[in-house]
């Protein structure tokens, strides 16, 4: 997602003089090439996020389009008030992009987890909240943050994510995609989580369910109309997200169908209230914290056998 991330905003950078990048002080590997085409353009704010923010926003209020860029919740939570009251309050023109979500920096600890982020931003009113899957998803984000006139999120994982989607999309704001087609249940994701549910499906095929996976690539705007879609066609409906329970996307999937009659009950896959004390790679803290493909697959089971 990053080398889509990076490759994309230097095609729309080559035809627009006002989008700038901040960085704080990391991803030069990755950035470089944008710093070498456009080195009026990025700037590099050190090991300060809130400064970075806030930098940004002056630029923004200027007729910017800037983005900031660093690693896991360090662009988000650590400079959240900056980007409520510099940021959100002014609906300035600033999209912020996490690199890393969920575990994809687990070795480092939980200070680099980035597992609280989607209930955080998407609570802050007028911030789009983007959570593309793959590559493709990534390159049509990019495209619809620029096009937004105002704040942004774009979550992404730290690289190396398959492609699921055969070839380009328009556009993603407000809109899922149905990635494997079933008749039984269907599992809701966001992010790069989405291989593991692509895979729960395919082990829950050797049980006899059938089930659909879909990619919402906007948490806000959800696509509230596609939820109800599929609350129409399925008894079950599972949410699964790298993230917490609490207030993340399984959370805004609930909050929408509140609002209707259905008989549909979503059950939550995801960290359930607690830090991962844990250290490993992003696939060790999947299965510790149950969300690997044969736990998802599992977790599908136990309901549906009951």
């Amino acid at each position: 997602m990053r080398d889509a991330f990076v490759r994309s905003l230097m095609e729309a950078a080559a035809k627009d003089e006002s989008i700038l990048l901040l960085t704080g002080d990391l991803g030069f590997g990755v950035l470089k090439k944008f710093w070498e085409a456009f080195p009026e353009r990025f700037l590099n704010a050190g090991i300060a996020e809130q400064a970075m923010t806030g930098i940004a926003a002056g630029f923004a209020l200027e007729g910017k389009k800037v983005f900031t860029y660093s690693i896991a919740n360090f662009p988000t939570l650590r400079c959240i008030e900056q980007i409520r009251n510099d940021v959100a309050y002014h609906n300035a023109n600033v999209k912020i992009v996490s690199v890393g979500a969920g575990f994809s920096y687990g070795a480092l600890g939980m200070s680099h987890h980035a597992t609280e982020d989607i209930a955080i931003m998407r609570a802050l009113p007028g911030i789009t909240v983007f959570t593309p899957c793959d590559p493709v998803e990534t390159a049509a984000a990019v495209n619809d943050a620029i096009e937004k006139d105002g704040p942004c999120y774009l979550r992404l994982g730290r690289g190396g994510e398959k492609t699921y989607h055969q070839g380009e999309l328009d556009s993603v704001a407000g809109k899922s995609f149905v990635l494997k087609k079933g008749s039984d249940t269907a599992i809701l994701c966001v992010g790069g989580i989405l291989g593991e549910a692509l895979t729960a499906a395919d082990m829950l095929e050797k049980h006899g369910i059938s089930a659909s996976v879909y990619s919402f690539p906007t948490v806000k705007p959800l696509d509230k109309y596609g939820v109800y879609v599929i609350s129409d066609k399925f008894k079950y409906i599972f949410t699964v997200e790298e993230h917490s329970v609490v207030a993340g996307f399984g959370s805004a999937v609930c909050e929408t169908l509140a609002e209707r009659h259905t008989k549909s009950a979503v059950i939550r896959i995801g960290i359930h209230d607690v830090y991962a004390s844990k250290v490993g790679s992003q696939a060790y803290l999947r299965r510790q914290y149950d969300l690997s493909a044969d736990s998802i697959a599992a977790q599908v089971l136990d309901i549906l056998s009951n």
